[in-house]
């Protein structure tokens, strides 16, 4: 079973590209928010390191479980820094699984109006400017890691989460 991290900015639609694929293969969805929410937390507003390295443990030890399981995991969580990535990549191997890196790549101007719009409607926890640049200026682009790319504006879309699976299932049969 393969284990895949969605990879990339706040709103660039990591949750819904997760999200479509988890249910297209079908996979267990390990979203780092939703252990953060579990745990009283809300990323949107900082969290601090400490707390970020044990919502960390926890996805891990239920991916390992999962994996070990014969499940695929998708995980949602923004995959930077790239140490991070490094440690999906350990857990992966680790249960003999195959990784599977998707960056979802999105200009600032769409991430800015997807935040307006969510702010206008809230469909999420809202994220702060400072927060969103924070971790726009220090997120670190997955550029020698060869992640499958998925634009922004498509994650939505039955082909963008059908070429991914693929990809994924590709992957498995190494």
């Amino acid at each position: 079973m393969a284990l895949v991290l969605t990879c990339g900015l706040s709103f660039s639609g990591k949750s819904t590209l997760a999200a479509g694929v988890s249910s297209a293969l079908p996979a267990e969805l390990l979203s780092l928010n939703q252990i953060n929410e579990e745990r009283g937390l809300h990323g949107g507003q900082g969290i601090p390191v400490e707390e970020w390295v044990a919502t960390n443990r926890i996805a891990h030890e239920r991916a390992r479980a999962l994996l070990a399981d014969g499940r695929h995991v998708v995980v949602d969580d923004t995959g930077s820094p790239r140490f991070i990535r490094d440690e999906w990549r350990a857990t992966a191997l680790a249960a003999g699984s195959p990784f599977v890196l998707v960056r979802v790549q999105v200009d600032r101007e769409l991430q800015r109006q997807r935040v307006l719009a969510n702010r206008a409607d809230p469909g999420r926890q809202d994220v702060t400017d400072a927060v969103l640049d924070e971790h726009g200026d220090s997120f670190e682009a997955p550029a020698d890691e060869d992640p499958l790319a998925v634009d922004a504006a498509s994650t939505s879309d039955p082909a963008t989460i059908a070429a991914t699976v693929q990809v994924i299932e590709a992957a498995t049969v190494r």
